[in-house]
């Protein structure tokens, strides 16, 4: 049988977890490519080559700041760098699996009004429920599943 102390000791490590959970969640900061085309760098500054290229609405959880640039991290798990210029707090999601329906309404008893690939990004413009409209950045508008996006 556990003592009152060594019931306050475990209930405050307790405690100390759950507001490690929450600060951690609260410091995730997500932004979304604004810009057309961004290129993503190996370090921060225009004298770094260029990785790879993003579309507009793509999506990122910024790990660090140095200056101007963000170190972040995509929902492939890859890390880099992007000018903060090219970023802004706009609510977008990712595609993360090899087909997805885009459909005309949140179930799936709607019509599908598109498809897509992993990796394609949207722009949130609602939620209800499970669903998300989302619009792409040539105009195309839907709802998909979120478990379909990051």
């Amino acid at each position: 049988m556990k003592s009152a102390k060594q019931k306050g000791v475990l209930g405050f490590l307790v405690l100390l977890v759950l507001l490690g959970a929450f600060a951690q969640a609260e410091a995730q900061d997500r932004r979304t490519v604004t810009a057309r085309i961004a290129n993503i760098r190996s370090g921060p500054g225009t004298n770094y080559d260029v990785l790879w290229q993003v579309e507009k609405y793509h999506p990122l959880l910024i790990l660090e700041t140095k200056g101007n640039w963000y170190r972040f991290r995509d929902f492939e798990g890859d890390k880099a760098w992007l000018h903060d210029s090219l970023v802004g707090k706009v609510d977008s999601v990712i595609t993360v699996e090899e087909k997805c329906n885009v459909r005309s309404g949140p179930g799936t008893d709607n019509p599908i009004v598109f498809k897509v690939e992993r990796g394609v990004p949207f722009k949130v413009l609602n939620r209800r429920g499970n669903w998300l409209k989302v619009e792409h950045a040539d105009g195309d508008r839907g709802w998909i599943y979120k478990t379909l996006v990051w």
